[in-house]
């Protein structure tokens, strides 16, 4: 789409010309000096927001002085730039030609002024011009000290041509290393012989492209021993992290000009060998789509003080993005990480109440709260319920014998067994009835493993038949029984709730009514534990028979309590105190930390959407829950009226007009703009993480992490390289890599005969 310049009697278009046009600038006092001089009065009421986003100037309007070519790419204006070559006078012989920019009324005196001006303007630039020759002589010789001039924008030397262009192709070899996975070290030093030496994967590329033609990096390492390094790893890490963060500022870019995100961390990763949180923020863009993009891992800390801390400071001085925008968190963790993870959400929502904490639509409600149990018996089950889910999902023999179990086993429930079948070939552990599943599994998942580590005719490897032996051992073990069974009985009291949340914006915003209700019956097994416990441990203990395993007390409590004979603990009262009271107790108690008053008030603003308030037969009163988001709306007076109007529109629609369904629906309508109000609404609603993503395409960022992650081996994984991988397609800007790493490095950046040697290599004489 064509830029048009926005000066009074200027015609031109980014399509028919090679100027540069400029943003307005977000700086409220420069911008309104662009405006003053423009003399538009149309523009003066507007925010500076609104005038860097929709309105340009070109390069005709600005002193040849104020703009600065870098490079043949790139040219940009000086910090003090001000716009002051404007033609305000030739609408004057054709008063018709002022409809589409509206300009100032001049006076008398003023067109008499700007005439005047015109006349004695070659004068004063002549004058002006050599007034600037004479303080560049001057500030040649002047002493050094006080404020550093700004500088002029000299052409660059041959030498400064050629460091530039040298630099630009590392920057390229990194940036394709990156989108395409290939890590940075080649062979390990270890296994080579003494005296051999191999270049890593980014020399090797190097050699490579020197190989293919590139003259710049011929000339630079010709005469270079070919058992030297040609960049440093410490200049490689300095380039990676200025990739890195080039790539990240333009999801970040957008990320601002939308004003409003939210943050959303996924589970705790290896990353070489250190444990990091990945980082996803939430947005809606220009194109009014919700995105989840991926923007870094942030270093992972034990002590939760010190984490929520770095999470804070990463987020607001490294990224650059204002917490005081954020409306939303959330965090996916895995077992065991939760309690810190909430004292991360806690402390934010002190500092910024309405970045309110909710549940990621990615994950579960089942799930998540099984994670958040602080019942070590729990974190446990989990950990080998993904080692089993691990290992037949790698291997399809595997999965072939696990359907020949459920075959034989549901011979009288072939329906059953056909569902069961289907579920194994998914990723099961990430559904709502997932212990549902596992208790019905169990016996074919446990006589499926038994076969697989006693075969005699040699059909597994050592590895699996040793794994199979060591997973069946732990699924017939009756702590993980009866924890499972407990599971599934607690958490079945939320399942339709949380399976709800994941559905249409219908789906969210009647579960958000059904809250009181789950814990109502969740309140009522509390208070009848005893009775409820009795049927729960009753059938742990008729599974744990089908599985002929004896119905005992944990090896490490009966260790605990030996040559204590007054302690007579019964299996049935150890695992009530131990584990059915602790794990209804807190999904009680996380169920309201997570659907706070505040999270609960923004679901029933979802009564927006027409299809919401059509099933409400449009007797809504948003007013009221939109109260929390009064700030955030560009006319907050009017909503009331706003909201009628909108109710109206829909309420008296034509029979062939369907009520959209979805947030994103209704954010797509071509007449959304004429409910501004709505609008803004509807946007922040979008970004809470308990609504999920309506359109696929926009929600890769999870996915692509997911696959890097599956894709590379820990020892290879580089939080540098990663972001380049994932943000594969966003464009990046070498020139502006190359002008950042000479500023930060002005002294690496130079020419230097000598080099590093190789860690695996002595320097021998021969070139």
């Amino acid at each position: 789409m064509p830029n048009f310049c926005a000066a009074p009697n200027c015609t031109r278009k980014s399509t028919q010309s090679d100027l540069a046009f400029f943003r307005f600038p977000r700086d409220p006092v420069r911008c309104q000096r662009w405006v003053e001089n423009c003399r538009r009065a149309d523009l003066e009421d507007k925010t500076p927001d609104q005038l860097n986003k929709h309105y340009r100037l070109c390069a005709k309007h600005f002193e040849t002085s104020m703009i600065c070519r870098s490079s043949p790419y790139r040219t940009v204006l000086r910090d003090n730039a001000v716009p002051t070559i404007f033609d305000l006078t030739s609408h004057l012989n054709n008063p018709h030609s002022r409809h589409r920019k509206r300009i100032k009324e001049l006076t008398e005196d003023e067109i008499r002024t700007l005439k005047q001006q015109k006349i004695d303007e070659p004068f004063e630039r002549e004058q002006a011009t050599q007034e600037l020759n004479e303080n560049n002589e001057q500030n040649a010789v002047s002493e050094e000290g006080g404020e550093e001039q700004e500088e002029e924008a000299v052409p660059l030397t041959l030498e400064e041509r050629e460091n530039k262009d040298y630099l630009k192709s590392l920057f390229e070899i990194l940036i394709l290393m990156g989108k395409q996975n290939i890590p940075l070290d080649g062979h390990n030093v270890d296994e080579l012989p003494e005296g051999i030496f191999a270049s890593d994967n980014f020399q090797a590329l190097l050699e490579c492209r020197i190989n293919a033609g590139d003259e710049v990096l011929r000339k630079r390492f010709e005469m270079t021993a070919v058992n030297l390094e040609y960049c440093s790893k410490t200049q490689q890490k300095q380039m990676l992290e200025i990739c890195e963060n080039c790539v990240r500022e333009e999801t970040l870019r957008e990320v601002r000009d939308s004003h409003f995100f939210s943050i959303v961390t996924d589970e705790v990763v290896d990353i070489a060998g250190e444990e990091h949180l990945p980082v996803l923020v939430r947005f809606v863009d220009d194109s009014h789509n919700l995105r989840e993009e991926f923007i870094g891992f942030l270093p992972y800390e034990a002590d939760p003080e010190i984490l929520a801390v770095k999470f804070h400071t990463t987020i607001t001085e490294k990224w650059g993005l204002n917490m005081e925008y954020c409306r939303g968190q959330a965090y996916i963790v895995s077992s065991g990480f939760a309690s810190k993870m909430k004292v991360v959400a806690t402390r934010l929502l002190e500092k910024y109440p309405q970045a309110v904490y909710t549940l990621c639509s990615a994950c579960a409600l089942n799930i998540w709260l099984a994670k958040s149990v602080p019942v070590v018996s729990v974190s446990i089950a989990l950990g080998t319920i993904e080692e089993v889910c691990c290992l037949f999902s790698q291997s399809p023999q595997l999965l072939v014998e696990l359907d020949n179990t459920i075959s034989i086993l549901f011979q009288n429930n072939k329906d059953r067994g056909n569902d069961l079948k289907e579920i194994c070939h998914s990723q099961w552990t990430g559904r709502h009835d997932m212990f549902e599943v596992l208790v019905d599994l169990l016996q074919a998942l446990v006589l499926c493993l038994d076969a697989v580590s006693s075969d005699s005719s040699v059909r597994w490897n050592n590895c699996i038949a040793g794994r199979a032996f060591v997973l069946s051992s732990a699924l017939t073990d009756f702590d993980f029984i009866v924890t499972v069974v407990i599971l599934k009985n607690v958490l079945s009291f939320t399942r339709a709730f949380g399976k709800n949340l994941q559905g249409q914006t219908s789906d969210v915003f009647f579960a958000a009514s059904s809250l009181t209700a789950v814990l109502h019956s969740l309140n009522e097994v509390m208070e009848n534990i005893e009775v409820y416990h009795e049927f729960w441990f009753e059938e742990a203990t008729n599974l744990a028979t089908k599985l002929d395993v004896q119905i005992k007390l944990p090896g490490k409590f009966r260790r605990a309590q030996q040559g204590n004979f007054a302690s007579e603990v019964t299996s049935e009262n150890y695992y009530k105190e131990i584990l059915s009271i602790p794990t209804v107790e807190h999904i009680i108690q996380e169920l309201k930390d997570i659907f706070s008053e505040q999270h609960l008030k923004a679901l029933k603003c979802l009564s927006l959407v027409p299809s919401v308030m059509g099933q409400l037969k449009f007797n809504t009163s948003e007013e009221h829950h939109a109260d929390m988001y009064k700030n955030d709306l560009p006319n907050p007076d009017t909503l009331s009226a706003e909201l009628h109007c909108w109710r109206i529109k829909w309420k008296h629609r034509g029979k062939d007009i369907e009520l959209p369904a979805t947030i994103y629906e209704a954010l797509h309508l071509p007449d959304i703009k004429f409910f501004p109000n709505v609008y803004a609404l509807l946007k922040v609603l979008c970004i809470l993480p308990v609504m999920k993503v309506e359109n696929e395409k926009y929600e890769i960022g999870r996915k692509r992490l997911k696959a890097y992650l599956k894709n590379t081996l820990t020892t290879q994984r580089s939080s540098n390289l990663a972001l380049l991988n994932i943000n594969f397609d966003i464009k990046h800007d070498l020139d502006l890599m190359v002008d950042t790493y000479v500023k930060l490095y002005p002294y690496k950046a130079e020419f230097q005969e000598d080099f590093t040697p190789s860690n695996n290599s002595e320097v021998t004489g021969d070139a």
